[in-house]
């Protein structure tokens, strides 16, 4: 009745999430707004907003300053984050229009796609890079732990091998999330067109990767035939998926689909084998569905920032860290877990 119960609280998680995957959340559009476009030009031919002026909007055709010599030109990092004129009067131009629209009580819309962030030292989404670099921390603090683990606390074969039939596919999920969380860092900080295309590439890949070790380890596929057949179609959807979006179109509305409905499937393969093992870390894994149940909902439910720094993705990394350190002890006992069982065997 307790194993009911719980599928049947996570049937409605799953059925609100995907409501709201379909339904969206739309917010009006910022940049359709005449006083900011008109904000945007004016900025481009006079290269300033009120009082702030940019120095790039005075450039000639080889990117050199009309009238500056070339030691008072931009730094090479602002180069590097491609902080042009377009870019610098659209975010100025943003910050402007929205004092104005909270001055009349109106709440904030989207400009470009993006709600109204704050920068702070030249980063974009400021909050979002500290929790996914606080992030990647974590998982490789409970990466090399593994290794650690698994190489030297626990026993090994007479090959010298570790008995745990999963230590490389957990390896390579630590190398594929901290790839991703690195670039969703790098995308935080700067969202150019290189940046977005990493950062929503190896989020795929990280989920297609998830998919696989979850079917594998919940369905103790131990045999290599069993595993091919399992990886190769994932594989070859993820591999397409990306090249679909990096060679095609850049599809943001279906790649979101793909990644949530990866996900999704993935949790729900987790937690019904929670729910009929008797494994006695079984319980991290309701914990860990809960967050990442959250995370999900939060990187759909997309709500306007609060104090212009704090909004969904930023929350959504941040429940990422206790989610990412309880993941790593279910995997560490695991290991312990299933290597003490086998050991039992051999003798």
């Amino acid at each position: 009745m307790a194993v009911c119960r719980r599928l049947q609280v996570l049937v409605v998680v799953v059925a609100v999430a995907v409501l709201w995957l379909v339904a969206g959340v739309f917010a009006s559009d910022g940049d359709s707004d005449p006083i900011y476009i008109a904000c945007v030009e004016q900025c481009e031919k006079t290269g300033c907003v009120e009082s702030i002026c940019f120095q790039h909007c005075k450039l000639t055709s080889d990117g050199k300053s009309a009238s500056d010599p070339w030691y008072l030109q931009e730094p090479l990092y602002i180069k590097w984050k491609k902080w042009d004129c377009l870019s610098g009067c659209r975010y100025q131009c943003m910050l402007v229009r929205e004092e104005e629209r909270e001055k009349t009580g109106a709440t904030p819309v989207k400009y470009h796609g993006k709600w109204p962030l704050q920068r702070a030292f030249g980063i974009e989404e400021p909050v979002a890079v500290a929790f996914a670099a606080l992030n990647l921390a974590v998982q490789f603090h409970g990466w090399v732990s593994f290794f650690i683990l698994v190489n030297y606390k626990l026993p090994l074969s007479s090959t010298r091998r570790t008995y745990y039939e999963y230590t490389g596919l957990w390896h390579i999920y630590g190398t594929l999330m901290m790839n991703f969380l690195f670039w969703s860092a790098v995308y935080h900080s700067r969202d150019v067109e290189m940046t977005e295309r990493l950062h929503y590439s190896s989020a795929v890949a990280i989920l297609g990767y998830s998919l696989i070790v979850a079917i594998l380890r919940a369905f103790s596929l131990r045999r290599e035939a069993a595993r091919v057949m399992v990886a190769a179609p994932v594989i070859a959807f993820v591999t397409t998926h990306i090249l679909y979006l990096n060679c095609y179109q850049f599809d943001y509305g279906l790649n979101v689909k793909v990644c949530v409905a990866m996900a999704v499937v993935q949790l729900l393969v987790w937690v019904v084998w929670a729910s009929v093992s008797n494994h006695p870390s079984r319980s991290k894994i309701w914990f860990v569905a809960i967050g990442k149940g959250l995370i999900i909902f939060f990187l759909i439910y997309d709500f306007p920032p609060f104090w212009g720094f704090l909004d969904a993705h930023a929350v959504s990394h941040a429940i990422a860290i206790p989610v990412s350190y309880i993941w790593w002890g279910f995997i560490h006992d695991d290991s312990e877990y299933r290597t003490s069982a086998l050991l039992k065997k051999t003798k």
